[in-house]
């Protein structure tokens, strides 16, 4: 056979190298080819979208709202607009379809769904319903995504300003439950941090609590007195005790004005005194320069001689001092005394009966003025309404002890009760039970006739019988709200029962000398203020009648 020649025109197919990889075929190169052109295919469909992520995105964060909500910056009265802030309380049906602004509490926010949100604003004792509804981009008040998500991120008790539109509606988680508003605004001014409890809890009802005892499912938690106190500003905020505390200013009106119509001159009596007015055990002492003074235990001299000053009838509203390490229900060391005395003409209850009159003008004031208070403290200190007599029960001492020995009363000891055994307090309580199941439900009566070894230096005997004086102490619910007394005004006679105590009339010298001077028959009484809150609305304790309670263990806030 013999050999084919070459082709000069194609070289001769190249041998592959000893152990190298042998040449892609026809279908592998036109499969990667494929695969080349799919992976191109997908990076400019990914590039795509994302670009088109891109546009959405810058879409979304274009929000025509932004202006409409917002942290305001730090109020420094940088304008005056002239705006007039709506009230909840006077919000009527003439302001349906009004445009409004107010300032509030954010007290409670809640989503429902992805475009709406309520929101609950507070004014002290009163709620109402805000609804904040995402709008449409044609729309005149812009209402974003963003502005329903910033709403519910604002913190609970933040203050908040908001304009929208007054909407007739029916509304029961709130005060207000004939309207809402509209919101189309709302700028935080002031923004809460941390809480110690929340509004909520410090608002509930006993009602609830008493639910949650019979319903397991129901979980309450019950915020405690010590904690209250602790964070007092917090506590005040709540609806019972925007109440409480505009009772207590209503009670000082009522005091004022009723006097004030007697004829009666308010007072301002010096709280730094030289001497102790009553006993030395129950006086602050306070340095003075080089030497001590005390806070005043009550005004008791100083309206005295104010009297003795021809003042006739004066008044005074004041702190009143007690260092008494008393750790009870009704003990402070300071608390709010309403003073008054009078010259009197003929008897000692001419006295009482002013009293007694100025007392009953409060608690109908009280009813009269302020039921929309008692009803909102009532749903979180539940009591029965106070009764008053148009006729006062008036009980000497000695017939008070014999009713409370006759329905078997003791001494703490367990012995029989003394007749003239100074009454614990257990016994008062005990007494006030009985008067109300003799005296048609009374609530409030008087004790008068006290044995005098119980009353202070200036209290004046009784005639006749100077084991006992013209004194007097007035009580609500069985507890005592005032002491009161015909004081002696003859100065030789108070120097002597000064020294039968065993004080020193040289440091009551001022005192006594105004007497010689002198000085018509008087008398008067002291009130605690915080005790006729406390026992007229049953709160069980004097420190939630009192701002800022002090007494042996708390000096703060």
């Amino acid at each position: 056979m013999s050999e084919q020649p070459q082709n000069p025109a194609q070289p001769p197919a190249a041998a592959p190298a000893e152990g190298g990889p042998a040449a892609p075929s026809k279908s592998e190169i036109k499969k990667r080819a494929k695969e080349a052109e799919k992976a191109k295919k997908a990076a400019e469909r990914a590039a795509r979208e994302e670009e088109e992520r891109r546009k959405r995105e810058a879409a979304a964060s274009v929000d025509n709202a932004s202006q409409n909500y917002g942290k305001l910056p730090l109020h420094q009265s940088q304008e005056r607009l002239g705006r007039q802030y709506l009230q909840f309380d006077k919000i009527s049906d003439a302001d349906v379809g009004k445009q409004v602004v107010f300032r509030a509490r954010m007290h409670n926010t809640r989503a429902q769904g992805a475009k709406m949100v309520f929101l609950q604003f507070r004014q002290q004792t009163e709620t109402l319903q805000g609804v904040l509804v995402q709008s449409k981009d044609t729309d005149e008040h812009q209402v974003s995504k963003q502005m329903l998500k910033y709403a519910i991120t604002v913190p609970a008790e933040s203050i908040v300003i908001v304009e929208g539109v007054i909407k007739a509606a029916e509304v029961k988680s709130c005060t207000i439950q004939t309207y809402e508003v509209s919101v189309q605004k709302l700028y935080t001014a002031v923004e809460a941090q941390t809480l110690p409890f929340s509004m909520a809890d410090a608002s509930r009802d006993e009602a609830d609590f008493q639910k949650a005892e019979l319903d397991e499912n129901l979980q309450y938690s019950r915020v405690n007195l010590t904690t209250r106190l602790d964070h007092r500003v917090m506590d005040l905020r709540t609806p019972a005790n925007q109440a409480i505390f505009r009772m207590q200013s209503g009670i000082c009106q009522l005091f004022r004005d009723h006097l004030n119509g007697l004829g009666f001159v308010e007072i301002h009596t010096p709280k730094l005194q030289g001497a102790a007015t009553e006993s030395g055990a129950s006086v602050f002492k306070v340095k003075y320069f080089e030497g001590e003074a005390f806070l005043a235990q009550s005004p008791q001299l100083a309206k005295q001689m104010c009297i003795a000053a021809d003042m006739e009838r004066v008044y005074e509203i004041a702190p009143v001092f007690r260092a008494e390490n008393s750790n009870t229900h009704r003990h402070m060391t300071e608390f709010m005394g309403l003073d008054l005395e009078m010259a009197i003409t003929e008897h000692y209850h001419e006295a009482l009966e002013v009293i007694d009159s100025m007392l009953k003008a409060i608690f109908h004031g009280l009813k009269g003025k302020f039921g929309k208070e008692i009803e909102v403290i009532r749903r979180q200190f539940p009591s029965e309404d106070f009764v008053v007599l148009d006729k006062t029960p008036i009980i000497e001492f000695k017939e008070a002890v014999k009713m409370l020995q006759e329905a078997g009363a003791t001494e703490s000891d367990g012995s029989a009760l003394q007749d003239n055994a100074d009454l614990s307090t257990e016994n008062e309580k005990f007494l006030g039970k009985l008067v109300k199941e003799k005296y048609n439900g009374a609530d409030y009566y008087i004790v008068d006739k006290f044995p005098s070894d119980f009353r202070p230096f200036y209290s004046m005997p009784t005639p006749g019988n100077p084991a006992t004086v013209n004194s007097y102490d007035i009580y609500m619910r069985g507890e005592e709200i005032l002491s009161g007394a015909q004081r002696i005004h003859d100065p030789e006679f108070l120097t002597q029962r000064i020294k039968e105590l065993g004080m020193n009339p040289d440091e009551l010298k001022d005192y006594i000398d105004a007497f010689r001077l002198g000085c018509p028959p008087h008398a008067g009484g002291g009130i605690g203020l915080e005790r006729v809150l406390m026992f007229y609305l049953g709160l069980g304790n004097i420190r939630r009648a009192s701002l800022f309670p002090r007494d042996p263990k708390r000096l703060k806030p």
